[in-house]
This record gives structure tokens, C-alpha cells and sequence, in this order.
């Protein structure tokens, strides 16, 4: 997997070239960011999350295996601090912040509308127990394949497909208790 731009980076890292591990950072700030908000619906949180991420990351470099892909590895280490954090405290009623997921090249309309939907299915996900919310995120949010779920949370796939399909059953019957579907 040495041909992996992921991998060849971690192991520039792992030589002393920081300039590699804030590549990856790059890389990856944003769906570390998003996925952790999508579990979290908190901007701070998710903030502190990602920052925790990265921090473990690096300070764990020696124990990724260059044979499994990066993207799973430092997935696994943020659906990990971002249950710590939803585990450890509970927000009921919490408002829902989704202007960082709004396009900027919408009109007002069109933003209204998403950020409406956004809510919508926001509080839903936020109803829904934290690792029914984790596997939706995963799947449908940041566009994870079942093997790369079953790669982050360590699993096998059929398990996956299995509290996927639990989950997204949770999510319509908490859609269409609040007349969304």
C-alpha cells in the first residue's frame, strides 16, 4: 500500500518531515470536522474533537499499520472521541447549528429550504442513539463504503449491513413521528 499518497505521507511523518502530517491534516480536517458535528450537533464540540483527533493521530503515528488504509485509521480514532463526547454528556433540546453546511452559492430560497431539511433531519439523527447516529453518518453523510465502516468501527461488514438497515429503520420511524417522510 506503499503507493497509497495517504500511507507515503504517514511515513514521511514518521521520518520527521512535519510538513507531511499538516498535508493530511489539510487533507482531512474538514470530514473529520463534518462527521464529528453530524454525531455531536455542536460546533465547539466537533471543533475539539478534531483537534483531539489530529492530536492522537500524531502522537500515535507508530502504530498505524502502512498495510491498512489512513482514511479508516483516523475515522476509527474520530467516531471514538466523538461518542466519548455524546456518551458523556447528553444535550436534550439542542439547538441545531447547520450554517457551516450550507452552500455559499445558493440564494437565500434555496439556503432557507436546505437548512430547513438540514434541521430536520439533524434533530432526527440527534434522536436517534449515538451509534445508530454514527453508522448513518458514515454511510450516508460522508460516503462511506460497508467496508470502510466495518474498517472504522471494526467489524465485519455483515454486522454493518445489519445495524444499518436497524438504523436507518430508527431514523424513518423518528422522520415520520415528527411528519418529515
Amino acid at each position: 500500500m506503499i503507493d497509497d499518497p495517504d500511507v507515503a505521507l504517514v511515513l514521511e511523518c514518521r521520518a520527521g518531515n512535519r510538513q507531511a502530517f499538516e498535508r493530511l491534516l489539510v487533507r482531512y480536517e474538514r470530514p473529520i470536522f463534518n462527521a464529528a458535528f453530524r454525531i455531536l450537533n455542536h460546533r465547539e464540540d466537533a471543533t475539539d474533537v478534531t483537534q483531539t483527533v489530529f492530536l492522537k493521530a500524531y502522537e500515535h503515528l507508530d502504530r498505524f499499520d502502512p498495510n491498512q488504509r489512513f482514511f479508516s485509521w483516523i475515522y476509527r480514532i474520530a467516531v471514538n472521541e466523538s461518542m466519548d463526547v455524546a456518551n458523556g454528556r447528553k444535550r436534550v433540546g439542542a439547538e441545531v447549528e447547520m450554517d457551516e453546511l450550507v452552500s455559499d452559492r445558493d440564494g437565500p430560497d434555496e439556503n432557507a429550504s436546505k437548512e430547513q431539511l438540514d434541521a430536520g433531519m439533524q434533530a432526527a439523527l440527534m434522536a436517534l442513539k449515538p451509534d445508530y447516529r454514527t453508522l448513518i453518518v458514515l454511510k450516508h453523510v460522508q460516503d462511506c463504503s460497508y467496508e470502510e465502516i466495518a474498517a472504522i468501527l471494526e467489524c465485519p461488514v455483515k454486522t454493518v449491513k445489519s445495524r444499518l438497515f436497524t438504523a436507518r429503520q430508527a431514523l424513518c420511524g423518528v422522520l415520520a413521528q415528527r411528519g418529515l417522510v
